[in-house]
């Protein structure tokens, strides 16, 4: 996927604090008529044409990058939206992408950066500093449901930014914030396009760009061109004959001359378009690796041997009095109920039933592909019904002659949990889990439901009781701000609260201030092993597992390289080795 990822460079940054220039892979000698400082890919020579056929699971929810919160979204618009920077797959270092360069005040609060000239929009219009600057006035507009704030806000204070000429962004810090490059690499929106619907405020600029809206109308600046959406078929995107990167040889990019996302129904759907040659990629399940191993020739695909994932999937508990209100609501909040239920799931089960032993257990909000910031020496929750029981004791429930699980109330322990549909695999852990909950006397019910509907009321109605969901990862915690601090859009158990609830919200919250203001990496380090601990003591989300990941990729594609992002997120350098469809 392309777009916004974190971390890493922190280091280097601290190290670099009076004039920084971007390491860029590009030769001087390149240039384009229109674009005189083009971005130079790092892949092989490619062949031009041929359309790529992948797929998705879920419908967009929006077309507006600036509230778009869902993969089902951000993954299709990041082929038409690019950033200021972006994250190099293979070292992870950041790059340059609209922008050609940028410098740090000797203070390391103020940085500058120039785009490059002549980069243009779809409908040709000039990409410039205003463009920077309205996608950063919308996203803070308040009531405009951006995430963008939670991560631009440091330590409490949301970053300040000004135009300084036509291609020059200047953007200012109170504090030295080591990470800084890591959150900058936002999609930049069309003033020229959208300027007018955020005057009208902020409820309108939320409803703008809607999956109703004329693709043709979707104006970027990414390599691919939005053509056609069709609900529940597929979204077509076109190359965009103006993009400004171009290839080893000064040819410019994308390669391939059409993209083609094709909504399925479910995981099983994808695979048997793979399998039958209608697609070129499809993201295998862990289960599914060593069956595809055996088919690589005769399907003429390679299957990747990844790495862990940085992602997360979790069952999540709504803690948030604006959603659920009476027992319910006391029992979610209560943090024996969470550390009962997570002691109740049999992880191993998962791994053996759902993941083929492709996965180990998670216990902490930062993955184990994250070898700097993980904190292996976080509470474990080994899989034991007698000691969930216990907890549960404790807490005042308890098991009747009828085998139900009551509150001291009386009341009955009964929810519902969702999940999103067409996902087989969490649909799966969702049947075993209530399965675990039931032998503790919960009455479960386990309804999987579209994506877009959970995200829905994950973000906006909140009425909801528990979830299996999961969330992207990244190398930097900063960038999780959306999720941790008790403001955040993606503070799913409890979002946007007015002040932190309870005393360890509070304390994750002086975390994430007090990390975000220190450069030494090594402090910041210990501070986030802190937010470890604290999470995997409350248990606001119940891990699961990380799993490996095991990417297919059809052979006649060029240019795939396994790495941060996957093997196909260098979308503009892909290219068909052999005649193409």
């Amino acid at each position: 996927m392309r777009g916004m990822i974190p971390r890493l460079i922190v280091v280097a940054i601290a190290g670099a604090l009076v004039v920084a220039t971007p390491v860029i892979a590009q030769s001087p000698k390149l240039t384009l008529p229109d674009v005189a400082n083009p971005l130079v890919a790092e892949g092989e020579v490619g062949r031009f044409g041929g359309t790529y056929v992948t797929t998705s699971i879920s419908d967009p929810r929006t077309f507006n990058a600036v509230v778009a919160q869902e993969t089902s979204s951000t993954v299709p618009l990041s082929y038409s939206f690019d950033g200021l920077v972006e994250t190099n797959r293979i070292s992870t270092e950041i790059e340059g992408a609209l922008a050609e360069s940028w410098t740090v005040s000797k203070d390391g609060r103020t940085w500058r950066f120039k785009l490059r000239k002549g980069v243009a929009w779809h409908d040709g219009v000039p990409v410039t500093a205003d463009d920077v600057i309205f996608t950063l006035d919308a996203a803070f507009t308040k009531g405009v449901q951006s995430s963008l704030p939670d991560v631009l806000t440091i330590a409490g204070k949301p970053i300040q930014y000004k135009k300084v000429d036509d291609l020059t962004v200047e953007f200012k810090t109170e504090q030295p914030f080591g990470p800084f490059l890591r959150t900058i690499g936002f999609s930049v929106l069309p003033k020229h396009k959208l300027e007018g619907a955020l005057k009208q405020g902020a409820s309108e600029f939320n409803r703008t760009w809607s999956v109703a809206t004329p693709p043709r109308e979707i104006i970027g600046q990414g390599p691919f061109v939005m053509q056609q959406y069709v609900p529940g078929q597929r979204i077509v995107f076109l190359r965009n004959t103006k993009y400004y990167r171009v290839d080893k040889k000064g040819q410019r990019l994308p390669y391939l001359a059409r993209i083609v996302v094709v909504v399925v129904p479910n995981l099983d759907a994808a695979r048997l378009k793979f399998e039958a040659k209608e697609t070129d990629h499809y993201a295998a399940r862990p289960r599914e690796f060593a069956e595809f191993k055996q088919k690589e020739t005769a399907g003429n695909f390679t299957i990747f041997d990844g790495p862990p994932t940085f992602s997360t999937e979790f069952l999540v508990f709504n803690l948030n009095p604006r959603g659920i209100s009476g027992p319910k609501l006391a029992w979610f909040q209560n943090v024996k109920f969470r550390q009962a239920v997570s002691h109740a799931v049999d992880r191993d089960a998962i791994v053996r039933q759902v993941y083929a032993g492709r996965a180990t257990a998670q216990f902490s909000p930062v993955s184990p592909a994250n070898k700097f910031f993980f904190n292996p020496n976080t509470r474990r929750y080994s899989y034991d019904p007698a000691r969930a029981e216990v907890l549960l004791r404790e807490a005042g429930f308890s098991k009747g002659a009828d085998g139900l699980l009551r509150d001291a109330a009386g009341n009955v322990v009964e929810f519902t949990m969702a999940t999103n549909a067409g996902n087989t695999d969490r649909e799966a852990i969702g049947n075993l889990v209530r399965q675990d909950l039931t032998r503790l006397g919960m009455r479960v019910t386990f309804a999987p439901e579209a994506f877009n509907t959970l995200v829905g009321k994950l973000t906006g109605t909140f009425n909801w009781e528990a979830i299996i969901i999961g969330l992207t990862g990244g190398l930097e915690p900063h960038t999780g701000q959306n999720v941790w601090r008790s403001t955040g859009s993606l503070h799913m158990w409890h979002p946007r609260q007015e002040s932190p609830a309870t005393d360890w919200e509070t304390e994750i919250d002086r975390i994430f201030d007090q990390a975000a203001q220190m450069v030494d990496q090594n402090k910041r380090k210990q501070l986030y092993n802190r937010w470890q601990e604290i999470v995997a003591e409350q248990v606001p989300m119940i891990y699961f597992t990380t799993t490996l990941t095991q990417p297919a990729v059809r052979n006649t594609m060029g240019n795939i390289r396994l790495g941060f992002g996957g093997t196909t997120a260098n979308i503009e350098e892909l290219y068909y080795r052999t005649p193409y469809r």
